[in-house]
């Protein structure tokens, strides 16, 4: 194995359940030390593509790494240098904190001076040694998850699988656990993230992979797969409805003229506001407010799969 060595690569990789295919020949590469997102609609394969990575299920065809190992035929060495957490917090409630972090510690064969020496370390990244004696029931959602991620840290892991990491996290929660991920990734750590939030994806990944219907539809950074979808437009607000009616004759465009604003398609670069700018000028037109506005990831999604906005069913199937 050598430095460039991916964290994770995937090839054509299938799984089927009877007739009904799952995954139909999926490429992925993950780069060291980046966060690369997994996204898609509700039984794309997310999950199942995760479990293949974390040895939790055996593919049909094609072939997974991790770190170099092959997920099938080297499982104890992958299962060496990755940490998972899932959607649901897999704490003991009628242990301690701390006693939950020492239970992992053992299952990973680290010695006595060392369960104690890393289980007060993440106590203390994760800001709960004061709650290092209560039980997890007691705990919020935020503290919760965040004890799980310390959990999934015990091993010194190379490659963290988060399966949607934030679910039922309240805002301040899940910004909370992004400062987390990427304090991981600062440290080194590859992340693979799945997530059924596209504003987390965009602020948290270097690369994301689209998944549709067992497929890869879409590669790229997050500005990549941005620029794949059309409808960029440059929002123009007026003080009155002439103003308004005057900028649409020199520009056209779609008005909304309860907002006294002006849709004019564009992509918001410096030479395109300042022929828009000038045009007004020249018509004696003044803007009031200038906004532009992309395409986003939500955009991307709606345009390249065939399922709703991952938000509006927060639940994906096993399969």
């Amino acid at each position: 194995m050598t430095t460039s060595t991916p964290a994770v690569e995937v090839r054509g990789l299938h799984k089927s359940y009877g007739e009904h295919v799952v995954l139909d020949g999926v490429d992925l590469t993950v780069e060291p030390g980046t966060v690369h997102a997994l996204l898609g609609p509700n039984g794309a394969g997310k999950t199942t593509a995760v479990n293949i990575l974390t040895t939790l299920l055996a593919p049909d065809g094609g072939t997974a790494r991790v770190l170099g190992h092959d997920v099938v035929r080297e499982p104890r060495l992958v299962r060496a240098c990755i940490g998972l957490t899932g959607q649901f917090a897999a704490l003991d409630d009628l242990l301690t904190a701390e006693e939950n972090l020492v239970l992992v510690a053992r299952l990973h064969h680290l010695p006595a001076a060392e369960i104690r020496s890393r289980t007060a370390e993440l106590l203390e990244r994760f800001e709960l040694t004061s709650v290092a004696g209560d039980r997890p029931s007691t705990f919020s959602g935020g503290m919760r998850r965040r004890l799980d991620l310390a959990m999934g840290l015990l091993g010194r892991p190379s490659v963290l699988v988060l399966d949607e990491p934030t679910t039922g996290l309240d805002p301040r929660s899940r910004r909370a656990t992004w400062d987390v991920v990427r304090d991981l990734v600062a440290d080194g750590v590859t992340v693979l993230l799945t997530t059924q939030y596209l504003e987390e994806a965009d602020q948290l990944a270097d690369h994301i992979s689209l998944l549709d219907g067992g497929r890869v539809v879409a590669d790229g950074t997050p500005a990549e797969l941005k620029r794949l979808v059309p409808g960029g437009h440059v929002r123009l607000t007026f003080s009155d409805d002439a103003a308004l009616g005057e900028a649409r004759r020199a520009l056209g465009g779609e008005p909304d003229p309860e907002a006294l604003a002006l849709d004019v398609p564009g992509s918001g670069d410096v030479a395109t506001l300042r022929r828009l700018l000038d045009r007004l000028d020249a018509e004696g037109v003044t803007v009031v407010d200038l906004s532009i506005r992309t395409p986003d990831l939500d955009d991307v999604f709606l345009a390249l799969t065939g399922g709703t906005r991952p938000t509006d069913q927060p639940q994906e199937a096993l399969r």
